[in-house]
């Protein structure tokens, strides 16, 4: 996050304001012990490792290779042309696998 560095600088008053103890104090009376549903319904779409997913089908667009990219030969990342640092045995490597 970034910080102003020209903003004011707080008062003694806001600085008690915002003491571990206060903050304790506010938070503690907002606590309820109903649980949040949303966590619920997010919980029941996640998929544990190793589930079965054969029945599951994918629908994505393959789009062929441009003529403006290239494939990294280290990475193995479609790229732009702009990112191509060498050539090493035939094989074209992007910016980032050859620094």
């Amino acid at each position: 996050m970034a910080t102003d560095y020209d903003a004011p600088r707080k008062q003694d008053e806001e600085l008690k304001e915002d003491s571990i103890e206060e903050l304790k104090s506010r938070r503690g009376g907002t606590q309820s012990a109903s649980v949040d549903e949303d966590e619920a319904v997010a919980a029941e779409s996640f998929e544990l490792p190793g589930a079965d997913l054969s029945h599951e089908e994918l629908s994505v667009v393959v789009l062929p290779a441009q003529e403006d990219e290239f494939t990294c030969g280290s990475c193995f990342l479609v790229r732009h042309r702009s990112q191509i640092a060498e050539e090493r045995n035939g094989l074209k490597i992007c910016v980032e696998c050859a620094g």
